[in-house]
C-alpha cells in the first residue's frame, strides 16, 4: 500500500497484534492419587485458587494524544511575499491527506514493544499458528453446533422452527450512503504518480467531464509534472495512462487527462459549497493507505476554516478557506471527492490535522476526525482555468502581509518580498489608500485574524471581484472597497 505523498515508499501490510501469553494453570492445593475403581467414595474436590496469576493483560498501549487545533498558521517575523502568491510553508501546519514524510512518537499502540522472537522462529510462524488455531476453534464450534442441531432434528416432537434461507431482496433508497456510493464510485479513480527518479505515491481523483479530465490535488501529481509516470485506475480495474494538464500549487488543485479515455465516462455532479451548512452529512471517497474505493461518512463540522498546509517536502504552502469534516480522511484520500447526502461534490479532500503518529506501521499521520476540503466552488474555477490555459490565476490585493500568528488581523508589512515595496504601486491596495502598518481585520463579513487567513479568503474570490476591506490605522477603524487584481501562474 502506498500514499499520495510523492517520494513515499510503499508500506508493508499491517502485522497481526502480538498473541497474549496464556495464564499459567492453577495448581491443586492437595496432591494424591485417584482412588481405585469400585471404591465407594471419592476424595473431596479442592477449592479453586482465588485468582490465577497473569490473568490480567499486560502492556496496554497508551492512547494517542490529540494534536493542536488546525489553526493558522506559521509563526515567524519579518515580512512575507504578496498574498497573491503563497509564502513559504509554515513550520507547523496540518499535513496533507497523505500525512507528509516522517512520523512521530506515540500514537496507535506505539508504546507497546513486542517481545523478541525466539531464535529459529519467525514472527510469520506465530501469525500462521494463530490463524490455524482460530480455524480449528471455529471448526470445532461448527461441528458441535451441527451435531446438536442434528440430534434435535432426530428428536420426535421437536418444536424448532426452520427459518427461511433467504431474506429477500435488499432495497436501498436513493438517499442512503450505499446508494450514493454506488453512483459515485464508478466516477472516482486511484492515481499513482511516479517521478523520473522512481519516487511516487498514491492519491485519488474524480471525473470532471466526458473528455477525460480528472480533478485531484496538486501534491498528488506534483512528482509527475516534469516527466514521470501517471496512471489512473477505476474501481472496475481498468487502468489508463494520464498526463498533467495543469497544476496550481497555491490552491493545491491539479487536472490530469486520461490517454485514450473511454467514451462512457460519467462526471460527478458538482454541488454548491456556498450553501453547505454545519451539520450537513458528508461522504468521502478515496484510497486511504492505498486501500482503493474506500467510503467513509461524517458531517460538516465547520466552514471557512483557515488552513495553510504543507506536505513537509519543502514545497511552498497551500492556503484555503476550507470545509472541515469529521469523515475519516487518511493518507491516500487526497484529491478524492467530498460528497453531500445527495451525492453532489462539495469539496476536494486535501489536508488533515493529526497527532503526527503513523498508521499501519508507515510512520504517516492518520485521521483524528479533523479533515479539510477545498470548497468545490473554488476548485471548479481553478480547474476550468487549468483546462483552458494550463496555468492558475490568483486574485490579489497587491500588498504583502505578515505571517505572524495572532488574532489581531493581517498587518501590511514595511517591506515586500525581495526588498520590493509592501504596497504595489498602482495596485488595488494602493488605489484604496492602504499603507504599510495598516491591520486588515475583515474582508467583507469574514473576520481576518492573520495573514494566512487573509490569503485564503482572497483566493476564494476571482480577479475583478469587488470586496470590502475593514482595517485599523492609529487605533481607528476604517472601511474601503477595492477591486481584486490578478496574478497568472505559480512562479
Amino acid at each position: 500500500m502506498s500514499t499520495e505523498n510523492e517520494g513515499t515508499a510503499v508500506p508493508p501490510a499491517p502485522s497481526a497484534p502480538p498473541v497474549p501469553v496464556d495464564a499459567p494453570a492453577a495448581q491443586p492445593s492437595q496432591e494424591g492419587t485417584a482412588p481405585a475403581a469400585g471404591t465407594g467414595s471419592t476424595p473431596p474436590v479442592p477449592p479453586a485458587p482465588a485468582s490465577a496469576p497473569g490473568a490480567q493483560a499486560q502492556g496496554t498501549p497508551d492512547q494517542a494524544g490529540h494534536g493542536s487545533a488546525p489553526g493558522p498558521m506559521p509563526g515567524g517575523s519579518g515580512s512575507a511575499p504578496d498574498p497573491s502568491w503563497p509564502p513559504p510553508p509554515p513550520p507547523a501546519t496540518p499535513s496533507y491527506g497523505d500525512g507528509g514524510a516522517g512520523g512521530g512518537a506515540g500514537g496507535w499502540g506505539s508504546s507497546y514493544q513486542p517481545p523478541e522472537p525466539k531464535p529459529g522462529r519467525r514472527r510469520g510462524g506465530l501469525v500462521a499458528a494463530t490463524l490455524v488455531a482460530a480455524l480449528v476453534a471455529g471448526g470445532l464450534g461448527g461441528g458441535l453446533g451441527y451435531t446438536l442441531a442434528r440430534n434435535n432434528d432426530d428428536t420426535s416432537g421437536s418444536t424448532t422452527v426452520s427459518a427461511s434461507t433467504s431474506g429477500g431482496d435488499v432495497k436501498r433508497d436513493p438517499g442512503t450512503v450505499a446508494a450514493v456510493a454506488a453512483r459515485a464510485l464508478p466516477s472516482t479513480v486511484t492515481i499513482e504518480a511516479e517521478s523520473d527518479s522512481g519516487e511516487g505515491g498514491t492519491g485519488t481523483g474524480f471525473v470532471f467531464d466526458k473528455q477525460g479530465h480528472i480533478v485531484t490535488n496538486n501534491h498528488v501529481v506534483a512528482g509527475a509534472v516534469d516527466g514521470g509516470k501517471l496512471t489512473a485506475t477505476f474501481p472496475n480495474g481498468k487502468k489508463y495512462d494520464a498526463e498533467v494538464v495543469g497544476n496550481a500549487q497555491g490552491y493545491d488543485v491539479a487536472v490530469i487527462k486520461l490517454k485514450n479515455a473511454p467514451s462512457d465516462l460519467q462526471p460527478l455532479t458538482l454541488g454548491d459549497s456556498d450553501k453547505v451548512a454545519v451539520g450537513d452529512s458528508t461522504i468521502a471517497i478515496g484510497a486511504p493507505f492505498g486501500l482503493s474505493n474506500t467510503v467513509t461518512t461524517g458531517i460538516i463540522s465547520a466552514k471557512n476554516r483557515p488552513v495553510a498546509s504543507s506536505d513537509g517536502t519543502g514545497s511552498q504552502a497551500s492556503y484555503m478557506s476550507a470545509l472541515q469534516t469529521d469523515a475519516s480522511i487518511n493518507p491516500g484520500n487526497s484529491g478524492g471527492p467530498l460528497l453531500d447526502a445527495q451525492g453532489n461534490v462539495i469539496g476536494i479532500n486535501s489536508a488533515i490535522q493529526s497527532t503526527g503518529n503513523g498508521g499501519f506501521g508507515t510512520g504517516q499521520s492518520g485521521s483524528i476526525g479533523l479533515g479539510f476540503a477545498i470548497p468545490i466552488n473554488q476548485a471548479k474555477y481553478v480547474a476550468q482555468q487549468l483546462i483552458k490555459t494550463g496555468k492558475p490565476v490568483y486574485a490579489k490585493i497587491g500588498a504583502s502581509v505578515s505571517l505572524e500568528e495572532g488574532s489581531q488581523g493581517a498587518q501590511i508589512t514595511d517591506q515586500g518580498a525581495g526588498g520590493s515595496e509592501a504596497v504595489e504601486p498602482g495596485g488595488p491596495a494602493d488605489k484604496a489608500g492602504l499603507r504599510p502598518g495598516d491591520v486588515i481585520t475583515k474582508l467583507d463579513d469574514r473576520v481576518i485574524d492573520s495573514g494566512p487567513t487573509l490569503i485564503g479568503e482572497i483566493w476564494t474570490h476571482k480577479p475583478g471581484d469587488k470586496v470590502t476591506i475593514t482595517y485599523e490605522r492609529g487605533g481607528k477603524e476604517h472601511t474601503v472597497e477595492l477591486t481584486l487584481g490578478s496574478r497568472v501562474g505559480d512562479n
